[in-house]
């Protein structure tokens, strides 16, 4: 047992990230903090999902997604793609990458991918995607998941 585990993996970096999945007119996105570099050539990004989340299903059919880096500014943004929603998307400014996989325009940065394969990773599946096209889309610092506090419900999985 590891006591205070919900405080300590807070002190591992990592940001806040929209991802968005789609195929067709069937688009969804989710948010996500446990995405990281695992390559440099090729550029390969690592993204933890749910595979019992709708989004899964999409990312799995399309073999596509974008990576969406979130700014301090966008922890409302954060909190409403880590909800359950019919219609998550509406409200919000899209655009197409290359892959057509939907990129938040609000982002801080995307990053569009092509996933590679996956492997298991306890309750979730790690997507293990090659960058074929990203771009800077506004100015800012980026939103850290330790700044989220509870948002995720996190704190009520680790065993005490």
């Amino acid at each position: 047992m590891i006591e205070n585990a919900e405080t300590l993996v807070k002190q591992i970096s990592h940001g806040v990230y929209v991802i968005g999945v789609g195929v067709g007119e069937r688009q969804n996105a989710f948010t996500a903090a446990w995405v990281m570099q695992v390559s440099f050539d090729p550029l390969l990004l690592a993204i933890s999902i749910n595979p019992e989340h709708y989004s899964y299903q999409l990312m799995k059919e399309s073999g596509v997604c974008t990576v969406n880096v979130l700014g301090q500014g966008q922890y409302a943004i954060a909190e409403h793609f880590g909800r359950s929603a019919p219609d998550k998307m509406t409200g919000f400014q899209w655009q197409q990458t290359k892959t057509g996989a939907p990129v938040l325009s609000e982002s801080l940065a995307y990053f569009d991918c092509q996933v590679g394969h996956y492997t298991d990773a306890g309750d979730h599946k790690i997507a293990i995607c090659k960058v074929v096209a990203a771009a800077t889309l506004n100015q800012g610092q980026a939103l850290l998941y330790s700044q989220t506090g509870n948002m995720d419900g996190s704190s009520g999985l680790f065993s005490s």
